[in-house]
Order: C-alpha cells, then sequence, then structure tokens
C-alpha cells in the first residue's frame, strides 16, 4: 500500500502547491464529501485544510488512505484521481514525440590486426635453378610480407657471408650492386629484376603479383655452399584491402 500511493502523493503536492488557493473534492467511501485543500500527505494520511481561512486561520484534518475513493482537484477539472485504481511504481518521464535522426555508432571496433601465416624455406647459395630457391608462396600486391633469415653459407673464394651479406666484399657482378655481397635478396615473379633486398630482416607490402623467389646477392654462385634458414610471415589473403 505504501508502494502503491508514492506516485499518487507526489501529483497531490504538485497541484496543490501551484493551485493553493483552490478547493479539493475528497470523496471517502462511506459516501461522504470534503471539501478543503490537501497539503500533505504522512504516514498514509493525507493532510487537509478545511475553511475559506477568511480570519487568517483554516482547520486541518488528516484522513486515511484506505477511507479515500477519489480526489477531485478543481485546477484540472475532469481528472479524478481513485484511491483504488492501479498505479504504477514510478511516473514516466515526459516524453518527446521527436525522432532522433542521429546515425548510432557501432561500440564495438573492429579487429584491425592483420592475420599471419608461416612459412619456412631453406635458401641454397649455390647456382641450383639459376641461384633462385622458389619459396611456393604466390604474393599479391599490397600484400605484407615479414622475412626474418639466419645461417651461414660459403661463397667459395670469397669466404664467408650471413643473410645480411659482406658490404666490404667487391663483387662487379652481384644482381644488386648497391647492396652486400652475399645477402638474402629477392623477386617477385619470373619475369622481372626489380631485385628487393631483405638482409636478415625485412617487412615490406608486395608492389605486383607473383612468385616469391629467394636468393644470395653474390655473382659466381658455382663455387658456393650452404643454406640461409628463412621465416617468411605473409599476410593473410582476407587481411589484404582491395
Amino acid at each position: 500500500m505504501r508502494k502503491l500511493f508514492y506516485p499518487f502523493f507526489a501529483g497531490v503536492l504538485l497541484l496543490s502547491l501551484v493551485f493553493p488557493s483552490l478547493a479539493d473534492t475528497i470523496r471517502l467511501k462511506d459516501g461522504s464529501v470534503i471539501h478543503g485543500q490537501v497539503v500533505g500527505f504522512k504516514d498514509q494520511q493525507f493532510i487537509v485544510l478545511i475553511g475559506s481561512g477568511t480570519k487568517g486561520r483554516r482547520s486541518r484534518t488528516t484522513i486515511y488512505v484506505e477511507d479515500v475513493d477519489s480526489i477531485e482537484f478543481d485546477a484540472t477539472t475532469g481528472d479524478t484521481v481513485a484511491a483504488n485504481d492501479s498505479v504504477p511504481m514510478s511516473q514516466p518521464q515526459a516524453t518527446n514525440n521527436r525522432v532522433d535522426n542521429t546515425p548510432t555508432t557501432n561500440s564495438t571496433v573492429p579487429n584491425t590486426t592483420p592475420t599471419f601465416f608461416t612459412i619456412k624455406v631453406a635458401v641454397r647459395a649455390d647456382a641450383t635453378n639459376n641461384g633462385w630457391t622458389n619459396s611456393g608462396l604466390v604474393v599479391r600486391k599490397g600484400q605484407r610480407l615479414r622475412i626474418t633469415a639466419s645461417g651461414r653459407v660459403s661463397l667459395g673464394k670469397k669466404g664467408f657471408s650471413n643473410p645480411a651479406g659482406v658490404p666490404t666484399l667487391p663483387d662487379p657482378d652481384k644482381l644488386m650492386r648497391n647492396e652486400p655481397t652475399g645477402a638474402l635478396i629477392a623477386v617477385i615473379g619470373d619475369d622481372n629484376d626489380d631485385f628487393l633486398f631483405l638482409g636478415a630482416r625485412r617487412d615490406f607490402v608486395a608492389q605486383r603479383d607473383g612468385v616469391l623467389f629467394l636468393g644470395v646477392n653474390e655473382g659466381e654462385l658455382t663455387d658456393n655452399t650452404g643454406t640461409y634458414d628463412v621465416v617468411i610471415e605473409a599476410e593473410a589473403s582476407g587481411s589484404i584491402p582491395r
């Protein structure tokens, strides 16, 4: 019962404060009618002022809520609140019927981290297959590649090299003359000479489609031996921008 009439009491107080000079009509369940001003609600009782107050004083009475059938407020003609009506536990806020056309934003942040798969290749330093090792990977333009290499190979009379190459070792016949001799290099496709210096590590984006070939930057391969151990991390095709 206490929870049932809290919203009703809120309305009573609001109307009694806004229209203090108007008479309210309280109808009781026994059929009697009281004309006065509802000024409060406490301990499940309505506090009502009775009389015109011509001499500056008005009588005060209390009415238990369970005795009230309805209350009519002069300020709201035709609005009658019945004490036994079902009243919601809380009054809803005034709603604005305007449609909000502001586009909603998705709070879910898409996963922008690309997915990579790994290929391991042993790159021969000798002249087998014209000095190129087929990695088995067909790359696409725009695909990101991360390549790391380790190991040591023999360059015959020139000595030894690691994937980073030997900058001080001269070789006028090497494919990339401005890069260290014996370094790990690559080319995409078998129909071009757009060679790529890889060294011990390189991240890059493929500029064309084709098979990735790996080799050693040296002019005389016939006396070479050994292999570089290469790990290729290639961006999965679903992550490649189109």
